[in-house]
């Protein structure tokens, strides 16, 4: 049903192509990632933030709800269920709940604690089989409360994590979460290559996938970035696709109150978001 992300990111690491992690909010957003996916033949990871999870009730809903999804909507595709930014307790939590991946921030401890807490749930992980991925650096602008400034990672702080054992290093290079500013200084590409040239053959994450310009994805996935995470993007499309069905006054119309005729013009414009990003990732065909 579920499965790690390992393979499909070392399979995107030598096809230098990326694999998209799509962030899910509800039951319309699981939907149209897993149909997109479907219709592409692209493997997917549906990442999960803690605070998504909390608004979902909790993980076990929500790896109950991708299960069964998975074997109503007949998602032939591999899917990974990955906690996004995951707390020390949170990360054990998902593992309780079936999520097949999990990412641990330990990027605001120091990098003592950090390595100790990691390597620790990199045994938990390899034992039940699941993926793991790790951050150094902070991973600009704000998310779940966090608020970071687009650091740049350290490569030895990288090398050290990515050596106990981790699937995938996410690595701060200059990328944030959100709307990017104007001023945005762009994708330390330095930082990356550095980054690469220390941690070998280890899939690279890039957070913060909205609003980058293409060129520089494409760059990105050339110097061995092997996931992308992309959440605003969705929630944005998601938001105007509704404002223009209400404007148009789409909902006094009939029973367009209805919630299932409310929500499609949002639920289709994921789709197309998450089409547009699988086609520029490269995933397309690659399940």
């Amino acid at each position: 049903m579920l499965v790690s992300a390992k393979e499909m990111l070392e399979k995107a690491r030598d096809g230098k192509y990326a694999v998209g992690q799509f962030n899910i909010n509800n039951l319309e957003w699981t939907k149209a990632v897993l149909l997109t996916a479907e219709e592409l033949k692209s493997p997917v990871i549906l990442g999960v933030s803690e605070g998504a999870g909390k608004y979902m009730t909790g993980y076990k809903t929500v790896t109950a709800m991708v299960k069964a999804m998975i074997e109503e909507l007949k998602i032939s595709v591999p899917v990974a269920l990955h906690l996004d930014h995951g707390s020390y307790d949170g990360c054990y939590k998902c593992i309780e709940a079936g999520f097949s991946s999990i990412m641990f921030d330990g990027s605001h401890y120091p990098i003592a604690e950090n390595v100790e807490k990691t390597t620790e749930l990199v045994k938990v992980c390899n034992e039940k089989g699941l993926s793991i991925e790790a951050e150094v650096g902070s991973i600009g602008g704000e998310e779940d409360g966090v608020v970071g400034m687009g650091e740049c990672a350290d490569p030895d702080e990288c090398k050290q994590i990515a050596d106990l054992g981790v699937t995938m290093l996410a690595a701060g290079i200059g990328n944030i979460h959100g709307k990017y500013p104007a001023n945005w200084a762009g994708l330390s590409f330095d930082t990356l290559a550095a980054v690469k040239d220390k941690v070998g053959d280890m899939p690279l994450v890039l957070h913060g996938g909205t609003g980058i310009p293409e060129d520089q994805i494409k760059k990105a996935i050339s110097l061995g970035v092997a996931k992308i995470n992309v959440n605003t993007e969705c929630q944005l499309t998601f938001a105007e696709a509704t404002r223009k069905y209400i404007e148009a006054g789409k909902d006094l119309e009939g029973k367009g109150f209805d919630p299932r005729k409310l929500l499609a013009p949002g639920t289709d414009a994921i789709k197309a978001t998450v089409k547009e990003k699988m086609e520029l990732f490269g995933s397309v065909g690659k399940a």
